[in-house]
């Protein structure tokens, strides 16, 4: 799922890099607020950035900009077939805002409940904000190609969070590496994630209790992974907590550690949605085959491939490979080159004529009982290019 911007989107980043604290506070605060609401495949209005603009300027308070919002969904006296899901949108990501904007945190399951009434109070017919889940729950998921987590019973969920939320509070993160803290941390997540404590809203309140959790333990959080990699937090949570043996899947913290890398260590990963599908693995898996395939084929692996364009100047994909081949084998004939290669004897015999033209290579001997040398200290022309 890619994630495509609003044109009426604020610039959040300037202001980060503006480097004025309040600013710089605030705009920190609304680009995970927005950035979150990818998770359920909401977009904010354009009202929305407007007022949050307003805020980050000092224009109107965080409580102010609550209230505007409020107010704008009880004007409209038409509503467009979106407009539910922009109320959503645009509600929760000032509450979320407020939130974040707060020093307070107390790191208790009841925080949790917390966290979620504020978010969504008012905004849910089917589940009440602020209260566990009383029924058992399965989600298709696009990241298992249909299939579902198996998330905890609703009969157990408090004392399941409870188990999980004791062993934290007890762990000693004193002897940890910082690369050991980040894995973690990352299972610590997936649990609470796994556990699904609430019907709806479950991944953006796990998100937004993250983070403060992460500032309570004194961490600086890098807020772009959040503003644009909400949907690839989710599908990590997803991997995190999924194991089917039949298909040789296990739980894998892997994607969620990325992300969260980049987030405490400043690091770049990759965040891409398609990493994170069980696909992709069996995917990456077929191309190492068919690399390795080709090195046994060609005797050129990667590093190899490299090290023969840069001493003969050759960059073309054939003549690589043909260097490749007569390194390991002299003795072969230009029949035996195009088969491996599955290319015709013609063409084969092209690229060798580039070769011995440029003096990186010469046939000694009878074109059967023969053989090819290489000559690394030649003077060669410019490189061919594809």
């Amino acid at each position: 799922m890619s994630e495509s911007k609003n044109p009426f989107e604020v610039d959040f980043e300037s202001y980060i890099r503006e480097g004025e604290p309040d600013k710089k506070e605030k705009s920190i605060a609304w680009s995970i607020a927005t950035g979150l609401q990818q998770v359920d495949g909401l977009t904010p209005s354009p009202y929305l950035y407007e007022t949050a603009k307003r805020n980050i300027e000092g224009e109107i308070s965080i409580e102010e900009a609550k209230k505007l919002i409020d107010s704008y969904y009880e004007s409209k006296t038409i509503r467009a077939d979106n407009d539910k899901d922009s109320e959503e949108a645009d509600k929760v990501s000032a509450r979320i805002t407020e939130i974040l904007s707060e020093k307070s945190f107390s790191f208790t399951p009841n925080q949790l409940l917390s966290i979620h009434e504020r978010l969504f109070k008012g905004l849910f017919y089917k589940v009440k904000a602020g209260q566990f889940r009383t029924y058992n729950i399965t989600k298709r998921e696009w990241a298992l190609d249909g299939d579902t987590v198996l998330y905890a019973n609703a009969d157990l969920i408090r004392e399941t969070l409870n188990y999980d939320f004791e062993n934290e509070k007890n762990f000693d993160y004193s002897c940890l590496s910082r690369e050991e803290t980040v894995t973690h941390i990352a299972r610590f997540v997936a649990n609470i994630w796994q556990i699904h404590p609430f019907g709806e809203g479950n991944t953006r309140t796990t998100a937004v209790f993250t983070i403060k959790y992460l500032r309570s333990l004194g961490f600086a959080v890098n807020n772009e992974p959040f503003e644009k990699a909400s949907w690839y937090f989710r599908n990590s949570l997803v991997r995190a907590n999924y194991t089917n043996m039949q298909k040789g899947i296990y739980m894998n913290t892997e994607y969620l550690e990325r992300f969260f890398r980049n987030i405490l260590m400043g690091e770049n990963n990759e965040l891409k949605n398609r990493f994170t599908h069980i696909a992709y693995e069996d995917y990456v898996k077929k191309i190492k085959k068919i690399e390795a395939s080709s090195e046994k084929t060609f005797g050129v692996n990667e590093k190899a491939s490299v090290q023969i364009q840069e001493s003969f100047g050759v960059n073309e994909k054939t003549s690589v490979q043909i260097i490749g081949i007569i390194q390991n084998t002299p003795d072969i004939t230009l029949q035996e080159i195009a088969e491996k290669l599955g290319r015709s004897k013609r063409a084969v015999e092209m690229q060798v004529k580039k070769l011995r033209e440029q003096g990186i290579i010469q046939r000694v001997g009878a074109d059967k009982n023969g053989h090819w040398e290489i000559n690394s200290s030649a003077s060669f022309s410019p490189p061919v290019t594809e």
